[in-house]
């Protein structure tokens, strides 16, 4: 499948391969390492191994963006297709600095580059991919395909729970506090991504994880028009069983136009550590 318009993201974008496929999206990997050892996120270490390793290797790993060469890279490629002109949405620009490395590449790129920082990540990022990809196919023009993207990305909500605190403050300066904290009061802190900024707000921390997905689940339908079409994805950092359980109760109770499960970037675990569990998604 070509398109007049090319449509590109990042890999931390959780978007499940059949719909990458479906839609035509190309998707360049950012990088996880550890020590000396790099991988090409979801290309050479699948996110089921990478949670495996998280929790085993006292090596903590660290990310890298995406060189502009591999963006051009992908940019020539596109138009060798045929592609006319090329639409990229990135994580936000808050958390990564992918974004630029788009910018590097589309000086040099042999067709026209437009850029949209998605100001948010995983399915916060991929819903309005997707979004974007739908509009191309129905429109087929660049300002249907953006106004599509920002329609998602203005009504995004995008809660996470996370098991730990402590790879979120991991090599941080408050990594030692945080820990003693953790240690402490064994808390499971509650965080969310704010869409008109792409940063991460903190909301209240639960005491148990069964308190703390009740609390999940309570929060994000809070924050999200029930009564119109939602699309929602149940997102997991390698535990899978619990989004499942999850992703039922919303089927059962809220029949959402669109309910998916998808495990997590390891580019984003590697702050929110295993057994994150969140609810990402917005209504039309």
């Amino acid at each position: 499948m070509s398109h007049p318009i090319a449509l590109f993201t990042d890999s931390t974008c959780d978007i499940p391969a059949e719909w990458l496929s479906q839609y035509d999206i190309t998707v360049i990997p950012l990088t996880i390492i550890f020590g000396d050892e790099q991988y090409l996120e979801k290309v050479t270490m699948s996110p089921e191994t990478f949670y495996q390793r998280l929790q085993t290797d006292p090596v903590h790993p660290t990310t890298s963006q995406p060189t502009p060469k591999a963006f051009l890279d992908g940019f020539r490629q596109a138009a060798a297709n045929g592609a006319e002109q090329i639409l990229v949405i990135t994580i936000s620009s808050a958390m990564s600095g992918t974004i630029e490395s788009v910018r590097q590449a589309a000086q040099e790129s042999p067709i026209p580059i437009t850029i949209m920082d998605g100001k948010n990540n995983s399915m916060g990022l991929g819903w309005q991919v997707i979004a974007a990809a739908r509009a191309r196919e129905t429109d087929g023009t660049l300002a249907a395909m953006m106004a599509a993207a920002e329609k998602a990305q203005k009504g995004m909500v995008y809660y996470i729970l996370l098991d730990t605190i402590d790879y979120l403050s991991k090599g941080g300066r408050i990594a030692d506090a945080a820990s003693l904290v953790n240690s402490i009061l064994k808390i499971k802190p509650m965080i969310y991504v704010k869409p008109d900024t792409g940063t991460v707000g903190a909301s209240f921390p639960s005491r148990s994880r069964k308190s703390g997905i009740e609390a999940l689940y309570k929060e994000f339908f809070k924050h999200l028009n029930t009564t119109l079409p939602m699309h929602i994805t149940v997102l997991h950092n390698d535990c899978l069983a619990e989004a499942q359980v999850l992703a039922e109760r919303i089927q059962q109770e809220y029949n959402p136009k669109e309910l998916i499960i998808s495990i997590v970037s390891p580019v984003l675990g590697v702050h929110t550590g295993p057994r994150a569990l969140a609810l990402c998604g917005y209504a039309e």
